[in-house]
């Protein structure tokens, strides 16, 4: 695939990571032209500062990896990132609220994110960690994100036992139809992998090798 670099977030959310590490994926999203790259909260000011001229969006994360932050929180780790330059935002989904039943608060804690993120022209991706989910389960979150204004369900945070699934991807792609865009991320290390789950229905490939994508 030609263009399999502009389904790629370029994607350095490990703990250790230093400002050297932040600096080689600056220039190998340049080199490489990938949609965008992932980094942390604290990394987006910078990255954003570096990337400025070139067209690679800026991603960030939010209630990561675990989700379970109360709606407060979230929203202001949201308007941080926004205001340092995020271009899109990817949400840890409240998976314990989520599997207690309380859907009114997942699906208002998603739609109260969604707005602040479309008010500031970025878009909004919420993670499911679909791991942790049964088929039916997977289907029911995506719908929940797809009603509160989501542009995108993503597979995992990538800190999970098991990662990003063809299984999986397929069925919130046919749940979520064309409305929405599928991101699959955890554990994509080959290209063979990408292109795979992209022919399965994702827009989008989250992963920490990208350069390893390429070859």
């Amino acid at each position: 695939m030609e263009t399999l670099n502009q389904h790629i977030e370029y994607t350095l959310l490990r703990p250790t990571a230093t400002s050297e590490d932040f600096e080689v994926l600056v220039q190998q999203a340049i080199d490489y032209k990938f949609l965008g790259v992932c980094v942390p909260p604290y990394w987006v000011k910078k990255v954003r500062r570096d990337l400025d001229l070139h067209h690679v969006k800026v991603i960030t994360v939010v209630g990561f990896p675990l989700g379970y932050n109360r709606s407060e929180t979230k929203l202001r780790e949201t308007e941080i990132a926004l205001s340092d330059g995020a271009h899109e935002i990817d949400l840890a989904m409240n998976l314990s609220a989520f599997k207690t039943g309380v859907i009114s608060w997942v699906k208002g804690e998603i739609a109260q994110i969604a707005k602040l993120c479309h008010e500031n022209y970025a878009l909004l991706k919420v993670i499911l960690e679909t791991s942790y989910l049964s088929d039916e389960e997977i289907i029911r979150a995506c719908r929940i994100a797809q009603d509160a204004g989501a542009d995108f369900v993503k597979t995992s945070t990538g800190f999970s036992n098991i990662g990003a699934t063809e299984h999986a991807v397929r069925l919130m792609r046919q749940t979520v139809g064309e409305a929405m865009g599928v991101k699959a991320s955890g554990g994509i290390r080959t290209k063979g992998q990408a292109l795979a789950l992209i022919a399965a229905g994702a827009d989008r490939i989250g992963s920490s090798a990208g350069p390893a994508l390429m070859s």
